[in-house]
Formats: structure tokens, sequence, C-alpha cells
């Protein structure tokens, strides 16, 4: 039994562009008789919850959504979560009911995002209904995207104009680690598709920081809102989030200030090494370096991406060769490409984005130059978590 009067309430998407509103999810709560809210997800999540009463549930909280959106900004979009396992079980022809109710409540479409909660359904049927429902004029959102490998199937299935990271993978990639590289790549990915990306679950400034990193075009979550059943006002939170972009910008500013300093101390290494080098000096003429902490190693290549000298490492006080890696071609790297196109002819000092290498496990740059006449080329693996 569904237990109180059905009530959808909002959480603001804040835009990053302005710190303005630009819409609401509609969330379903049940207010009790004591007049306390309570969420229906556990309804929704409950297979024991007989089919028929959700479904006339979820169409009572959309009604309710549809009804109070004139007391919104007419610029404001509403988000509604469409299940795709309800979706599935409609007849081909069949009318689409959400669009019958923003047809009743006389709701432009272009103001309605839909968005697919959960994995499952038919993609095929669903992608016919999701036509339908962007020829009728609303947008589509993918909900959790990046918590399943079928994910990734129904973007290219549904083409949506808006994803939504998933918040729990989400949420673990702000703290940094490899979800962070994947949470980002699934970032790229939707840039070059097109997509908008929601970033849901952004309870802390760093969780925005890896927001704005990611570049998320709208944030949700309680560092800002949680759902309420009033609308906030448009502009509630410009003058916050202004200071907390801010405060962003100057983490980045202090970013690349360090990324200056990193690069003065290489020009001095790399002028320390390659005199070393030209000199053909034995090993025990190689000066210890503790003026670089993060050194993890040095190697030199010839001009086309070929390792002609063994790895030298700092161990046990003292430098050791590492001779595994003579001979392998590391033209492919992508850093490589950077250092023909910068170095070869100028010989400038090119430094590589950060990395993950697959055989230390180590997070890594790489800084590399050419020397001898752009006969040889030296590279510098430098260790990127102190950075």
């Amino acid at each position: 039994m569904i237990d109180g009067q059905p009530l959808a309430c909002f959480q603001p998407f804040i835009d990053t562009a302005t710190g303005g509103i630009a819409g609401v999810e509609a969330l379903g709560r049940l207010r009790r008789a004591d007049g306390q809210l309570v969420s229906v997800g556990p309804l929704f999540a409950d297979p024991r919850t007989n089919a028929v009463a959700l479904r006339r549930l979820d169409r009572q909280l959309r009604d309710n959504a549809l009804s109070r959106l004139h007391e919104a900004p007419s610029d404001w979009f509403l988000s509604l979560n469409i299940s795709p396992l309800w979706i599935s079980r409609l007849r081909p022809d069949q009318p689409l009911p959400s669009l019958g109710q923003l047809q009743k409540h006389g709701v432009d479409p272009q103001r309605i995002v839909f968005e697919i909660t959960e994995l499952g359904g038919d993609v095929q049927r669903l992608a016919h209904v999701v036509a339908r429902y962007r020829q009728a004029g609303a947008r589509i959102a993918i909900d959790d995207f990046g918590a399943g490998y079928s994910q990734l199937d129904r973007v290219l299935a549904l083409q949506p104009d808006i994803l939504k990271l998933d918040m729990r993978l989400f949420q673990a990639a702000a703290l940094g680690g490899p979800s962070s590289d994947v949470v980002k790549a699934l970032a790229q990915m939707a840039e070059k598709t097109g997509c908008w990306i929601i970033a849901e679950g952004v309870e802390t400034e760093a969780q925005l920081n890896f927001a704005l990193e990611c570049g998320s075009r709208y944030v949700q979550g309680f560092l800002f809102a949680g759902a309420q059943a009033d609308f906030f006002a448009a502009d509630a939170f410009v003058e916050r989030f202004a200071h907390l972009r801010q405060r962003y910008v100057q983490q980045k500013l202090a970013e690349r200030v360090r990324l200056k300093i990193l690069r003065q101390q290489l020009s001095e290494l790399m002028a320390i090494l390659q005199a070393w080098a030209q000199a053909r000096a034995p090993l025990s003429a190689l000066p210890q370096l503790e003026a670089f902490p993060w050194l993890l190693r040095f190697y030199q290549c010839d001009r086309h991406g070929t390792q002609m000298t063994p790895n030298l490492e700092w161990r046990n006080s003292e430098w050791v060769a590492d001779n595994r890696y003579l001979g392998h071609n590391w033209s492919w790297r992508p850093y490589f490409y950077h250092l023909l196109a910068q170095g070869w002819d100028e010989c400038q000092l090119t430094l590589s984005n950060t990395y993950r290498d697959a055989t230390s496990n180590q997070y890594c740059l790489t800084a590399g130059q050419f020397f001898d006449n752009g006969e040889r080329l030296l590279l510098i693996d430098i260790d990127a978590v102190g950075l």
C-alpha cells in the first residue's frame, strides 16, 4: 500500500555559465498524515510493490510537477524521470502518456527533458519512443551515465542531448585515482557527441571543482540545494556559485604557477643531464640530483623514438641502469608527436599531460628535449603525485 499524498519536489540544476538556476528535476515524495515528506525511491526499488500502483503513482507525481511548472520562470526546463521498462511495454502506435500530460497542462515540450533512468528495456523500442519525444520538441537525458557498459550502447542508440554522470562514480572520481581518468574520458566522449554533461551529487567544493574540470554544463546537489516543494528564486545561488568558481580559478592559476616553476627546474635538469650525455661520461660521473626529488628515471631515444640507452634511476643512494626497454620504440605515445612538432628543429622542452604508467602503476609526466643537433632525445619521467 502506498501511504501518503503524492507530491513533486524540485531540485535545481545550476548553470555553470551563469550560476543561475537553469531548470529543476522533479523528484517524488509522499506527504504523510503528520506532514512528513518521504521519498518514493524505495517503493520503485522494491520488486514487491504493485506495478499498476507504481505506474499510477508515477503519473500522479508527473501531473503534480507539470501543473505547477507555470510558477517557475518561463526559461527553466523540467526534468522528468522515465522508466525504460515501462516504455518497452507500450504498443508501437500507442499515444505516449507523458506527451498527453504535457498537452493536458499546456506545457511546451521544449521545456521538458525526459530523463531515461535505470538499465534494461528494449533499446530499439526505447529509441522509437525517444524519437517521438524529440519530434515533439522535448530533449533527452540519460541518467547514471557510466554505471554500466550497456549505457554506451544506449548513448549510440538514443543520441541524447544530456548525460548525467553516475553519482557514485562521479563522487569516487572527485577523490582522484583511476576513476577520475575514467570520468574525464566519459566527459570528453560526451563533448565530442554534442551532449551536455550534468554532474549530480555535488556535495562538496572539491566535487564542484571536479565537475568544472570535466566541463559540466550543469551541477546538481546538496552543495547548493536538495529537493523542496517550492521553487527557489532564479538567482538564489548566483553569488555563492560565483565565489566558489573564483576559488576554483585561483586554484587553477596556482597550478599554472607550479607548472611554470616545474618547467624552470626541468630546464636546469635537462642542461645537467645533456651535458653528462654529451660528454659520454660514465655512470659514476652522474650527480645525485637531490634538488629534483620528483625525478623517476631518464633515458635517451634516437630521433625516431627508439630507446638507445637504459633507464637510469636513483635507488638506494646510487644510480641503477635498467636495460629492459633498450630497443623499444615510443613514437606511438601521444607526447611523442608533441615533441616532434615543437622540439625537433627548435629543441624546445615539452611536457606531457599526466598519465598512469602501466608498468609501475605510478602517475607520471614525461618531459622531453632534443639535443645533439636533433639526433638524440632526452626523456625524463616525473612523479606526478607530489605535484
